[in-house]
């Protein structure tokens, strides 16, 4: 049967993108080609200790460009740290920003940039759409495989005064380079890279699936599925190995592509709702929510999971539809055991007298308009419950 996506209308955006060992020091040649005369360079304290934003300072200072470094940022960015990046990008007269990081520096960064050209706060371009100006020229250097913020329209803030993350979806907010540099994955403890993976494996899925998903976005969200599935074991039992390493952050560019284009679901939606509400890491968040909402999801989509479930090696053969879900299921959860992942929302701290106002905010996030199934909150409320 054919697929009518395949000649639907559809625009694919990206940055240009430099992948490779090295490709970070490239970061002063591309500040030169946009003639930035000053840089904001947004980092973390995190990646300042493991030495590499002070290469990218050097790769700065060989091309003869000017500098401040903002680094005020926590896990989670929220909107005062994004506020008071902008107030220093303007005291300082800069021009452009670098963003060295994961997915906090990489969309603290993107805010910066939005609230500095457009003169607003960062909450008000919650949504679609709502960035009217363009930011300044944007250069990011990721350094885990998991946020795909260096490749995405998305960037993700959390409202301390709400307990909830918003999501700000605009082309405006594409960089104009990644510089993808697998080498800058070798720092990253097993926490961080188990839920930075997870994460991009939850990208990759809810593109698939996704209502606006197309021909474009499908082939890097079953790629971005193959890397994960295949090699984050590896990475957990040997972390040292650059050739596996290079492979999540494969995965991680192809996840972001495809939803960045597809946009996501009602995971990601219910992952921000819990992570500004307990300040979780973003990953472990989608991790712990994707098999419930997999399970609700399924028969709304079931030719979609069914062929992630043979890029993930399942064999459906003589398997009913409803079987077929469950073996998925289970075999995600067989996954997580051989990685080490075991966490539920009990042991992170949820309550079910939490549920209900977790399941309100999450009906409103951005995400929740492309679930391949439709979902009230009394959904929300039974998948939260489920994920305990």
């Amino acid at each position: 049967m054919t697929d009518p996506s395949v000649f639907e209308l559809r625009k694919f955006v990206a940055p240009e993108i430099v992948y490779g060992d090295g490709a970070r020091f490239l970061a002063g040649r591309f500040a030169s080609i946009f003639q930035a005369e000053k840089i904001l360079v947004v980092t973390d304290p995190g990646i300042i200790a493991s030495g590499i934003t002070a290469e990218i300072l050097e790769s700065l200072d060989e091309a003869g460009i000017r500098y401040s470094v903002f680094s005020d940022i926590v896990p989670n960015p929220h909107a005062e740290s994004v506020m008071e990046g902008a107030r220093i990008y303007k005291d300082n007269h800069c021009t452009g920003i670098i963003a060295v990081g994961g997915g906090s520096p990489i969309d603290c960064a993107k805010g910066i940039g939005i609230v500095s050209s457009n003169n607003r706060h960062i909450l008000e371009f919650e949504g679609v759409d709502m960035v009217e100006i363009p930011a300044p020229p944007l250069i990011c250097i990721p350094t885990t495989s998991g946020s795909s913020a260096d490749v995405s329209q998305f960037a993700i803030i959390s409202d301390k005064a709400r307990k909830v993350k918003i999501a700000i979806i605009s082309k405006t907010l594409v960089p104009d380079v990644a510089l993808i540099d697998p080498s800058t994955l070798m720092t990253l403890g097993p926490d961080l890279t188990l839920h930075t993976v997870l994460d991009a494996l939850t990208h990759a899925i809810e593109a698939y699936v996704s209502n606006a998903h197309s021909s474009i976005t499908d082939i890097h969200a079953l790629e971005a599925i193959r890397l994960v599935w295949s090699y984050l074991p590896l990475v957990m039992q040997d972390p040292t190995n650059l050739e596996y390493r290079s492979y999540t952050m494969l995965a991680s560019m192809h996840a972001g592509l495809a939803f960045s284009n597809a946009s996501l679901g009602a995971v990601h939606a219910m992952a921000h709702s819990l992570g500004g509400f307990l300040d979780l890491p973003h990953g472990m968040c989608n991790a712990m929510l994707l098999p419930a909402v997999i399970r609700f999801n399924y028969q709304g989509a079931q030719e979609r999971y069914d062929t992630i479930a043979k890029v993930m090696g399942i064999d459906m053969t003589g398997s009913s539809g409803e079987a077929r879900g469950k073996l998925l299921i289970s075999t995600l959860l067989n996954f997580y055991h051989v990685i080490g992942f075991s966490s539920n929302l009990s042991e992170a701290g949820v309550k079910k007298s939490h549920l209900m106002d977790l399941a309100d905010k999450a009906m409103t996030d951005a995400c929740m308009v492309t679930n391949p199934r439709q979902i009230e909150r009394e959904d929300l409320l039974s998948i939260y419950e489920s994920a305990l």
